[in-house]
């Protein structure tokens, strides 16, 4: 089954459905260290082109998703934003989680914020959640600083331990940020 697509469009962006050109672009940004410093490794182009297709897939299905992000003015692919259901058994499942990763290219513009946004007003306004929740690395200050920005607030009683990082590993501590929709509604 297809579902109707849902692709936001903001002053300067398209967050969109994915398509075969997304893949280079998307590996080569998925490989870079500095992008993935604050996940376990960097992907190998079979396992950045896997959660290409997980991430098509998904949204096909529901007709929202993480979506492709596009810049207008150049048509260039510079990252990735969205809505999603995390797999992790997490202390607070179930639940639709933001989030957010682009090209070192896109950094330091206010893109992801526009992007974020945009995806935060299809949950709260298309799909009607009550809630969407953000999570991190202790370590990813920059993360919990777009969190802050979209005016989520932290839950330190919820922070958790990874599950799917082993014990002991640097990047498994995790805080979790919280954003009703009435807050964003108010906002």
């Amino acid at each position: 089954m297809t579902a109707t697509l849902i692709e936001p469009r903001t002053a300067r962006l398209q967050l969109r459905q994915w398509q075969p050109q997304d893949r280079e672009a998307f590996a080569a940004m998925t490989a870079d260290p500095e992008v993935m410093r604050y996940f376990p490794a960097p992907l190998t182009r079979e396992q950045s082109d896997a959660m290409a297709d997980r991430c098509e897939a998904l949204m096909a299905e529901r007709g929202w998703g993480v979506w492709a992000v596009e810049r207008l003015e150049d048509q260039q692919f510079i990252g990735i934003v969205g809505l999603h259901v995390p797999q992790a058994h997490l202390p607070f499942s179930p639940c639709v989680e933001i989030m957010w990763r682009l090209a070192r290219h896109a950094w330091h513009q206010g893109l992801a914020t526009e992007a974020a946004q945009a995806a935060l007003a299809v949950g709260f306004g298309q799909l009607q959640l009550a809630e969407i929740v953000a999570f991190t690395t202790t370590s990813n200050l920059p993360s919990q600083a777009l969190m802050q920005r979209l005016g989520m607030e932290r839950d330190q009683a919820g922070d958790f331990e990874h599950p799917n990082l082993p014990e002991g590993h640097p990047l498994r501590p995790h805080v979790l940020y919280r954003l009703p929709a009435a807050k964003f509604a108010a906002g």
